[in-house]
């Protein structure tokens, strides 16, 4: 069985620094990457901590994700996300227990804190406040509801790439977005972007309703969209896509039906996961901060947990536009 002298050893710190570590010392005077060298060490040694009345060596958090772990897979939005949030947690010495699609009775009793990955119902958050009331939510505002929120910037991401349209004399700017439920189905959660999209265009009085088109975040849904888009009589030269899933769905159309991309019309999506390298042509895509987002939420936790004073925050992380071939632009062009 590994002992404290062996992690120290192999830490090339004290036991005493270990230990401390271990019992979550805050007032210890040691570096983030010491701290989490020790609790990484101590996990692979698989350490077991005596059962001492007074020991507060770990925290249990509940990583509650509204997908489930297939659809996991197939957005790597969440997964990001999901892995800022693991690889920030051993730097407090938080034990993760993940629970998939929303299966709230399965948030273990001795959770010190949850946090909530994706759109929640109100009847949903409410389960998740009996359980334990020390929530952080990822992509989901509840900060006027006194909850935690970490976010992600809208507005001027899309209105760069509005604008960066409208610089080309493209006025004829489509948009295929989504619309989600909550997986109890008591919350219809809209697109935000469709707003933001609409204020960018408005700025420039060139917002037209019929060239917006309403998927569900799904490659399928994009194609689909992307087909009805055709179907008009004055098919638009740009389209902002809402997610790379779809724009990806909304490329396929294009190809199979010999509309050269970014020649005859230009995609711009959102998120820029790897998924928007793995097409042809590339995508132009908003970067979304997402590791950022998950250890963000864990640095939130931590002061929810410890701070008497934790004031509750709205945190929201900056975009970046990066451009591929599905534009024309390069950042040199910028």
């Amino acid at each position: 069985m590994a002992t404290l002298r062996d992690i120290a050893k192999k830490a090339s710190v004290s036991p005493a620094t270990v230990s401390r570590v271990l019992n979550n010392d805050l007032t210890l005077s040691v570096t983030d990457e010491t701290r989490a060298n020790i609790l990484k060490i101590a996990t692979d040694l698989n350490y077991k901590k005596a059962n001492h009345p007074n020991s507060h060596y770990q925290k249990h958090l509940a990583l509650v994700q509204w997908y489930s772990e297939s659809k996991e897979q197939d957005d790597l939005y969440y997964m990001t996300v999901r892995e800022g949030i693991e690889q920030q947690a051993p730097k407090y010495g938080f034990q993760i227990s993940r629970i998939f699609h929303n299966d709230i009775e399965e948030i273990p009793n001795d959770t010190d804190g949850i946090i909530a990955v994706g759109k929640f119902s109100q009847e949903q958050v409410q389960t998740m406040t009996l359980i334990c009331p020390n929530i952080v939510f990822i992509d989901d505002d509840q900060f006027s509801k006194g909850f935690d929120s970490v976010l992600t910037d809208f507005k001027y991401g899309i209105e760069k790439v509005v604008n960066y349209f409208v610089d080309q004399s493209i006025e004829d700017i489509g948009l295929i977005y989504g619309e989600e439920t909550s997986t109890d189905n008591q919350r219809t959660i809209p697109d935000l972007r469709f707003d933001s999209f609409k204020s960018a265009m408005e700025k420039h009085n060139l917002f037209d309703p019929q060239n917006c088109f309403k998927g569900d975040f799904t490659k399928d849904s994009g194609y689909l969209q992307m087909t009805k888009a055709l179907d008009k009589e004055n098919f638009p030269h740009a389209f902002f896509i809402t997610n790379d899933l779809m724009a990806a769905g909304a490329l396929k159309t294009l190809q199979e039906n010999n509309i050269a991309v970014p020649k005859q019309v230009q995609l711009f999506s959102f998120d820029n996961t790897a998924l928007s390298r793995y097409v042809n042509p590339e995508l132009s895509s908003v970067d979304v901060a997402t590791n950022q987002m998950g250890a963000a939420s864990v640095d939130l936790m931590q002061d929810l947990l410890t701070n008497q004073q934790h004031v509750v925050k709205r945190i929201e992380l900056a975009t970046k536009l990066i451009f591929r071939q599905s534009t024309y632009a390069t950042i040199e062009d910028l």
